[in-house]
């Protein structure tokens, strides 16, 4: 394939993969993306790497040369990643469709390692991390990106509010038990440093996801995605529709007193190099 050839936008295999990042996702990429080392021969790990955006920016942005390793135990997002891969022609990608913890690189064998939002999501954070390590060769670069403790602030206020408004006590403490579960910078140094990588920098900046209120909010397709079903847990039981009908006016109302619903998303690019 030559980098002359034209690209068919009528073609059905273009279209399938052209849109499909979600914003959610976007920011936190571009900040590892605007830090990641650029440059031929790398040997670069994606932790977590879904439909594998990071991964086939970074195998065509660090050249032929480089390889780029990618691991997600989601099937149906390694199927969308090979997919990619197979459509643009890269040889530089290797995907595992497996736990990170259980990758079974040789030691030492990795340049730089990433993970854009995997923190949150990782069952065994610990092993993963430890994998990370082993494999990263001395001097090795780690990139993680996270929304910190404190997003959405706004939609929690009015999700804890709505709760003590039914009367819903129990659900009031697990929810603040899923706000507290986020990232924090602290806790992010701290497994890192505790593996063998010292920090070596760290970002932090916000950005906002304005809706018309609080319907448009429970209908989108990506908060339906990744939000609604730990929202959903959290009031589980014989008033889950009651909680949910509530909080969904109390969210409409405050979107018409303040003209929208704005929900702030902090976040933070952590980097690190491996010292041991």
């Amino acid at each position: 394939m030559s980098y002359l050839d034209p690209v068919d936008l009528n073609a059905r295999a273009t279209v399938d993969i052209y849109d499909e990042l979600p914003l959610w996702s976007a920011p936190f990429g571009l900040m590892l993306l605007d830090r990641i080392p650029i440059r031929p021969g790398l040997v670069i790990l994606d932790v977590g790497a879904g439909t594998g955006f990071l991964t086939v920016e970074l195998a065509q942005r660090c050249g032929p040369e480089a390889r780029v390793i990618a691991v997600d135990p989601w099937p149906e997002a390694m199927h969308r990643l090979r997919q990619k891969v197979a459509h643009l022609g890269l040889l530089n990608v290797v995907l595992y469709e497996q736990d990170a913890a259980t990758l079974e690189l040789p030691d030492q064998s990795v340049d730089v390692i990433l993970s854009n939002l995997g923190v949150n999501n990782f069952a065994n954070a610990a092993d993963v991390f430890a994998t990370c390590a082993r494999v990263a060769r001395r001097g090795g670069r780690i990139f993680l990106t996270s929304n910190l403790v404190g997003h959405m602030a706004e939609f929690y206020a009015i999700f804890a509010a709505t709760l003590r408004e039914l009367g819903q006590e129990g659900a009031l403490a697990a929810l603040e038990k899923h706000v507290h579960h986020r990232a924090t910078v602290e806790g992010l140094r701290a497994q890192l440093e505790r593996v063998g990588f010292e920090v070596t920098g760290v970002t932090t900046d916000a950005f906002r996801m304005r809706f018309a209120d609080g319907t448009s909010l429970l209908r989108h397709y990506f908060i339906r995605l990744g939000f609604v079903p730990d929202w959903r847990a959290v009031a589980e039981g014989p008033a889950l529709h009651a909680i949910f009908t509530a909080l969904e006016r109390n969210l409409n109302a405050a979107a018409e007193a303040e003209g929208e619903l704005a929900l702030t998303i902090p976040m933070a690019c952590v980097a690190g190099r491996k010292v041991g």
